[in-house]
């Protein structure tokens, strides 16, 4: 018996994640460029706990929607690499430098939370195989 093709390969589907990743960077994190002062002279930002747990979030319903299709290679790798690009063209303009350790880090930590996400949806939504004696 001929197995049918997926209806969307995995680079394809890897391919829409990061380019969900960087239009969702765009659009929670690519405005706010300023850092805050406070009171005391401390600098904070430039970007609020809420627009990164909003980042988050909305992350979530594209990587469900993966996971749960078995294209779990194209949430895997789709999200960190959009992700990855948009931090290192949001913060390439750094004159210290040190841009390159916060873009790593938002590689591994999106490599690592997203394969585990992933790794969740795909055992939760899992429909066990049926047998011919079914």
């Amino acid at each position: 018996m001929r197995r049918l093709p997926k209806p969307v390969p995995p680079l394809l589907a890897a391919s829409a994640l990061a380019l969900v990743a960087l239009a969702a960077w765009a659009a929670w994190l690519g405005w706010d460029q300023h850092r805050d002062v406070q009171p005391d002279g401390t600098t904070t930002g430039p970007y609020g706990a809420w627009q990164v747990i909003g980042l988050v979030l909305t992350l979530l319903a594209p990587v469900y929607w993966a996971a749960s299709r078995c294209h779990l290679a194209g949430a895997v790798f789709g999200i960190p690499v959009g992700l990855t690009v948009a931090a290192y063209y949001d913060w390439s303009d750094d004159s210290s430098g040190l841009f390159m350790i916060g873009v790593v880090m938002v590689m591994v930590g999106s490599l690592v939370v997203t394969t585990a996400v992933s790794a969740v949806i795909a055992s939760l939504t899992r429909t066990p195989p049926t047998t011919a004696a079914e």
